[in-house]
């Protein structure tokens, strides 16, 4: 969520930043809203003021008139009284008219979220202005030694890649077709060595960012109440592309929503806490099921486990101080990480900037790591496909916008001893199982058997070989 302050006082920077974002809000009528909010606890206030001057002055004179009903008779005693209830009932009508301001500005108050929870961040000014990832910019490259995207497949390794998907059915280690059965499209299982390489991974990755980079494991729910969606981002806009567990049919006072990332419950987990700025930054890390619903065309390049409905992600998590330098500082080297581990899984892989247009409601800016896969890419005139990179990361920078929507906080002496809202960023360490497309794929030999990369191979009970 936004400032509103920040809002009143430059509403053109959060349009144009929503016109950037290529997203539809009405920032007028947010302003309305807030006009009429303060209005009415003006008057409430002045109204409330006006009840306690009241009830200030009524209470000597109603004592001084009780005194005299005691002895007072028949007309005399009929005019104190009416004296006393009038003076009593002019406290009492003000609390009736703060009474109904009260429900006016409730509605208000609800309005006034409802339309402020859809106003995106403002992209940050680095960011380039664009309508999709068509217009993402490509940052830099890294290849291994042995490998290099601009020359052909066949051309360095002598003979024709096959894609994840041929080689998962040759080698048994996918079962597609009764994933299906069993849950519907979009829907698989791995078998054999399929599962161990996926668990090899998450392991390698889990351990990478823990152990290695001392982020601190954490075990999160992963079936969440709304407001947990709402507070870090998700909600309203992506409620679509999430799975419902509708309890309140049921009886429970709420639904509940399975999340598609590990960050959901990482940042819930804080949600209205104030903070010591000595605890800062948190950096957690954890894996864990996610489960998108993926709506869309189906496509050649989103066939096999590129795009599917439940995997498994290694997610990190920085929660800091509300500092621009710091959190651009942490964005750069959470970036760094996943480059480090890809680097050592011998991945070729691209950085890119991510335009206004892709950045989505809640980022300021956003990193996406895309790792090269032989089967992408266009087809020749024998079928063969020219290779491209896949996004398999995606490293953001939110500044307060979560922090402000959960209502998390940290104070200190930096701050005064005030509250003040954290800044956060996420980003993949390894989602499984679309990172073994490009494992499967750049380390598969002419006979049809696939290399286990050497970091993977403790975490695959020494194994070096998956088929043969």
């Amino acid at each position: 969520m936004i400032d509103l302050k920040a809002l009143r006082e430059d509403p053109d920077r959060y349009r144009e930043g929503a016109r950037k974002k290529r997203i539809s809000v009405d920032i007028d009528r947010i302003l309305v809203l807030d006009e009429r909010r303060r209005a009415i606890q003006h008057q409430q206030d002045e109204i409330r003021a006006e009840q306690r001057r009241l009830e200030k002055e009524a209470g000597p004179r109603i004592g001084g008139l009780m005194g005299k009903l005691k002895a007072a008779q028949g007309e005399e005693k009929a005019r104190l009284e009416t004296e006393v209830a009038e003076l009593r009932a002019k406290p009492a009508a003000l609390k009736e008219k703060i009474q109904a301001l009260e429900a006016e500005g409730a509605e208000a108050n609800a309005a006034l979220s409802e339309v402020l929870l859809t106003v995106p961040q403002p992209p940050d000014s680095e960011v380039p202005v664009g309508a999709s990832a068509e217009d993402n910019i490509e940052v830099r490259r890294w290849n291994p030694p042995h490998f290099d995207p601009a020359r052909s497949f066949s051309e360095q390794r002598g003979f024709e890649a096959r894609s994840h998907e041929e080689l998962i059915k040759a080698l048994g280690i996918v079962d597609f077709e009764r994933g299906v059965k069993v849950a519907g499209s979009r829907s698989y299982m791995l078998v054999g060595d399929g599962m161990r390489l996926h668990n090899a991974v998450l392991r390698y990755a889990f351990d990478f960012i823990t152990e290695k980079h001392g982020f601190t494991p954490v075990s999160v729910p992963v079936v969440v109440r709304e407001e947990c969606m709402i507070g870090t981002g998700f909600f309203p806009a992506g409620k679509d592309q999430t799975y419902l567990v509708d309890e309140q049919s049921r009886g429970s006072a709420h639904d509940l929503y399975l999340t598609g990332t590990g960050e959901v419950g990482l940042m819930a987990r804080h949600m209205e806490e104030i903070l010591d700025e000595s605890m800062l930054p948190l950096k957690l890390a954890t894996v864990s099921p996610c489960f998108r619903r993926e709506a869309g065309a189906a496509g050649r390049d989103t066939a096999g486990l590129y795009r599917i409905h439940q995997f498994d992600k290694v997610e990190q998590v920085v929660i800091c101080r509300a500092d621009e330098a710091e959190s651009k500082q942490w964005h750069k080297a959470m970036i760094g990480i996943v480059e480090e581990l890809l680097q050592s899984l011998e991945l070729p892989y691209r950085l890119l900037q991510c335009c206004t247009g892709d950045l989505g409601p809640k980022n300021a800016d956003m990193i996406d790591i895309e790792c090269w896969m032989p089967s992408r890419g266009a087809l020749d005139g024998q079928g063969r496909a020219s290779g491209e990179y896949g996004e398999t990361h995606s490293a953001s920078r939110l500044y307060d916008f979560q922090c402000r929507r959960l209502n998390l906080r940290y104070k200190g002496e930096s701050t005064g001893g005030k509250p003040v809202f954290c800044h956060s960023l996420n980003n993949t360490v390894a989602a499984s199982p679309r990172i073994l497309i490009p494992i499967l794929e750049m380390y598969q030999r002419a006979d049809g058997t696939v290399e286990v990369p050497r970091a993977l191979r403790p975490y695959m009970g020494g194994r070096e070989v998956i088929g043969g």
